[in-house]
């Protein structure tokens, strides 16, 4: 993987990488954060680690320079990830001609239906390759990794926790779209992705996932901050439906609702250190 440029941050690293990606097809790129405790003369050793999935229209960058989630990562010692939202320069017909689907729009699964089944593979991406390759080039601990994310970013943080049980020890979520397969945003990416057969889609629902458990699979607790004033609520994201099948699985669950809060990274910011201390009470417990 290809150093693209480094900044000291909070007494940690902020770095951006490339690389070629066999699972893509195609070059990605991605950032990670070294808090100050992963440094090569640390007496630490390798730190747990977050994956964060960015939404629509997001890009490897936007989480680092909005969330504003460094300075609390450096306090706990978590390492930050953040990969691109869709593989890019595939030069599928039609691909940026919607904000919602194609490019920054990958809804972190691996699709069915060509022309995007070649190169948009985001799911196994991260699990398969990009989890690995950064557990074995940086002082990240392969066994505490957590994860979460925004929007469609929150919708792949949960369902990869829940198709992936064991793989991530910790979630949460800001304003995920709970239920694709009951909003438009999600009909309108499995339809493309995945093809007209709708009994595929409920493997990528977090709703369904949860729906179908008959013990929690998250026994730490999932974390779920959602705005009031957020414009996508209604129509979109939800959150009503996962916490119901939550309940009846059995599976803990915070999901907290906040009055003036919208959709932006003005509210993910807002309630960033809760969810990097949701995530380091569970993966720097041991």
């Amino acid at each position: 993987m290809e150093l693209l440029s480094e900044h000291a941050c909070f007494g940690g690293q902020q770095q951006f990488y490339k690389h070629d990606s066999k699972q893509i097809g195609l070059p990605m790129k991605f950032s990670v954060f070294l808090p100050p405790q992963a440094a090569h003369d640390s007496a630490h050793g390798p730190v747990p680690a977050l994956v964060y999935l960015a939404g629509l229209t997001c890009n490897e960058e936007t989480f680092v320079t909005k969330a504003g989630a460094q300075r609390v990562a450096a306090e706990l010692g978590l390492a930050l990830i953040a990969p691109d939202t869709s593989p890019r320069g595939a030069n599928v017909p039609g691909e940026a001609d919607s904000w919602d689907f194609g490019v920054g729009a990958g809804f972190y699964l691996d699709a069915t239906q060509a022309p995007w089944a070649k190169n948009l593979r985001m799911e196994s991406y991260i699990t398969q390759e990009l989890l690995p390759l950064l557990t074995g080039a940086l002082p990240i601990n392969p066994v505490k990794i957590g994860i979460f994310g925004h929007s469609m970013g929150g919708h792949g943080a949960l369902t990869l926790a829940l198709r992936h049980v064991g793989l991530f020890k910790s979630v949460s979520a800001f304003a995920p779209i709970c239920a694709p397969t009951q909003c438009p945003w999600g009909r309108k990416a499995f339809a493309g992705y995945l093809g007209a057969d709708q009994s595929a889609w409920a493997a990528h629902d977090a709703t369904e996932l949860m729906g179908k458990l008959q013990a929690a699979p998250c026994p730490g607790g999932i974390l779920i901050d959602q705005g009031l004033a957020d414009k996508f609520l209604a129509d979109q994201l939800h959150p009503h439906l996962f916490e119901a099948a939550c309940a009846s699985a059995g599976q803990p669950l915070i999901l907290r609702k906040h009055a003036g809060y919208d959709h932006s990274y003005y509210f993910v910011a807002s309630f960033m250190a809760d969810h990097l201390r949701h995530h380091a009470q569970q993966l720097l417990s041991n």
